[in-house]
């Protein structure tokens, strides 16, 4: 045996475990999908040819060791990854004289699902295919995830959590700093289902799509996959699409899901193939790390080869600078694409992207675009040693293992312009009429230097009116939002200032654990904040790092001068309300929206989800002879259907003095 081939495998088990865990750890990218299956085939082949598999080869593990405070458990029976192949002969010859069932292989989070008498008893993560995380809180607020059921044995079936690429564009639109949007919906998914606060669970939408039944006791199947499909189907559950294929039909059915790829608002990477037949698939047993009953077909990706013609550099708010590939126009999957996203220097000097290289080019999933490979390799396009912006003096930072440019000039526009936009947005201050183009204006003019000067500006009257774009309505318009937003709360403002990893959700629940008081806030220390339910020790040390800093104290006093702090009304616990669950449907009458609806019996001691389910309490609608899903829902479970009137007239309150 070779020397050489040793070597090579070790290589290759360390690069793919590091990327692994820079992955699922990290939520950080330091190669593409493309170069990873492409070097970890190059190792399944090396370890194939040579007879030996090395510890700790990517090869023989089954997913990745999670860093987080849940609870942990182990599996009953060990998760395993599927084996996979990117041509349709290999996966008919695999499938031979059986029939099998083709659905979508779904780009999410593995979960594991009991049910005893009918309940949903518990919720466990894939983890490291052994041992998973205990999410059962986080699984009750599914979008559509039954909690009650028919059936009253012991049900264990698996699926997969997903946030479809809808929901995830909403998501991401709603965030106004470049470098915090998510940078797919797997990454968002995973950490909305291992939220320890489920009401973040909740508001990210997650859905649960079953793919395997691994017990139901005394439930009679026929022999059939596809027979616990439907029965799946009539316990309430959602089912991942599949059709039903042999060895003649599949490659006609393969161009079909081909076909509905760019239209499938669920975030998948290939298919499955699963057997139908239950016997004679579990016969082919196991290896170490593949059950033999199923196989992953992967996309044989469409590369397309074009010329890189420059590295574009994007500024973002925290002063990261990212490297776009900007290409000759080149056709991939039906669209045409100019630019992808290189992510960081690391990869950049992995692919050793120079200008003029010719390079090719792929959609991952048939949907991103991406790099797959240099071809000419010429060296590194040059980094910018300024910023494209201020230009202010880059430098080079390391985390990780990760490479990545920053700028170093605090007062770099692009950090105000993204800062600003932050401050101003709809669940921070939500000042109205001031985009990033206005902000880039009024900055340029002199007339904003920091947040506070948002609330002056009725002293640039003359100045704003002069400006392409504004007369005395639109003038009149912006200060009067000015003034609204000038009465705010503690958590609109900690979530607005930027405090790296403080989202609107922690924000409120950090305001709430310190009584709303800001000056318990700015002085607050490490154990105060870690003890915060939700807060990890990163953002316990972020947030007193944002405090330690002079500059922050100064913005923070600033803001407190000429903001009016307003405390969230608690009112007493109403008897009857305490622990009650209600769901809020249709147009509303007496609440300017669904938020202050919600708001209000959170303030009683309710609470409110999205979905009609077995543990809910009271539906609010005021159809209530609707047709609507959810009315269908609270009459089938003989849940209570009101008003919003006879929601107040329960608080005791008499709607008509509201008018």
């Amino acid at each position: 045996m070779e020397r050489t081939e040793m070597e090579r495998m070790k290589e290759l088990r360390d690069i793919l475990n590091q990327a692994s865990l820079e992955y699922y750890q990290n939520n950080s990218e330091i190669m593409s999908n493309y170069e990873y299956d492409k070097l970890y085939d190059e190792l399944q082949m090396l370890e194939k040819k040579t007879g030996v598999v090395l510890a700790g080869s990517p090869t023989m593990r089954v997913g990745y060791e999670l860093l987080s405070q849940l609870p942990r458990e182990a599996h009953e029976s060990p998760m395993l990854s599927l084996d996979k192949t990117k041509n349709v002969e290999d996966l008919a010859d695999w499938l031979g004289d059986q029939e099998g069932l083709l659905s979508w292989k779904m780009d999410g989070l593995t979960i594991v699902l009991t049910y005893q008498g009918g309940q949903l008893v518990k919720a466990l993560t894939r983890g490291n295919g052994e041992t998973g995380e205990v999410v059962t809180n986080n699984a009750k607020v599914f979008q559509n995830l039954p909690l009650r059921i028919p059936y009253q044995g012991e049900l264990i079936l698996r699926g997969e959590a997903v946030i479809r690429y809808s929901d995830f564009n909403r998501i991401n639109h709603q965030i106004t700093d470049v470098e915090e949007k998510y940078k797919n919906p797997r990454n968002l998914c995973s950490g909305s289902v291992r939220q320890l606060n489920n009401e973040v669970t909740a508001q990210r939408k997650v859905r649960f799509y079953a793919f395997s039944l691994v017990r139901a006791e005394g439930v009679d199947f026929e022999n059939s996959r596809e027979k616990q499909f439907l029965w799946l189907k009539e316990q309430g559950f959602d089912v991942v699409y599949y059709e039903k294929v042999n060895r003649e039909t599949l490659p006609g059915v393969v161009v079909n899901f081909a076909g509905m790829v760019l239209d499938n608002d669920l975030p998948s990477d290939g298919l499955v193939l699963l057997m139908d037949n239950i016997a004679y698939g579990e016969s082919l047993g196991r290896t170490a790390k593949f059950p033999r009953n199923a196989m992953a077909f992967k996309w044989a990706d469409e590369l397309g080869e074009t010329r890189l013609d420059h590295i574009e550099w994007s500024p973002s708010r925290t002063g990261l600078i990212n490297p776009v590939a900007v290409f000759d126009p080149v056709v991939l999957e039906g669209t045409t694409v100019s630019r992808a996203s290189v992510h960081n220097i690391s990869i950049m000097e992995a692919l050793e992207l120079g200008e003029n290289d010719r390079i090719t080019v792929y959609k991952a999933n048939m949907i991103i675009p991406q790099i797959a490979e240099n071809l000419t390799r010429s060296g590194l396009a040059p980094i910018p040693e300024t910023c494209p912006i201020c230009g202010g003096t880059t430098e080079i930072h390391q985390n990780n293992g990760v490479k990545s440019l920053y700028c170093t000039n605090p007062e770099c526009e692009a950090k105000k312009i993204k800062s600003f936009a932050l401050f101003v947005s709809r669940d921070a201050l939500n000042v109205e009429g001031l985009s990033e183009a206005t902000l880039e204006k009024f900055i340029g003019a002199g007339l904003i230097h920091s947040f506070a000067d948002i609330f002056r500006l009725d002293r640039h009257e003359e100045t704003i009116m002069e400006m392409e774009g504004f007369g005395k309505k639109s003038f009149d318009k912006l200060v009067e939002s000015a003034e609204r937003a000038r009465k705010t709360t503690l958590a609109r403002l900690l979530y607005g200032i930027g405090i790296a990893g403080i989202g609107a959700a922690n924000a409120k629940v950090i305001s709430k654990a310190f009584e709303y008081d800001p000056e318990r806030v700015r002085h607050g220390t490490y154990d105060e904040f870690v003890a915060v339910e939700g807060i990890g020790p990163i953002l316990a040390e972020g947030i007193v790092e944002y405090f330690s800093r002079e500059k922050n104290q100064k913005i923070f006093t600033e803001l407190l001068s000429v903001l009016e702090l307003e405390k969230p009304q608690e009112e007493e616990k109403k008897p009857g309300f305490e622990g009650k669950i209600f769901v809020i449907t249709g147009s509303l009458e007496h609440f300017s929206n669904r938020k202050e609806a919600q708001a209000r019996i959170e303030s009683v001691g309710g609470k409110v989800t999205s979905s009609v389910t077995g543990k809910t309490d009271y539906l609010i609608n005021n159809d209530i002879q609707s047709g609507s899903s959810k009315n269908k829902k609270a009459r089938e479970l003989g849940i209570p259907i009101i008003s919003e009137e006879e929601f107040l007239r329960m608080l005791g309150e008499n709607p008509s003095e509201q008018e």
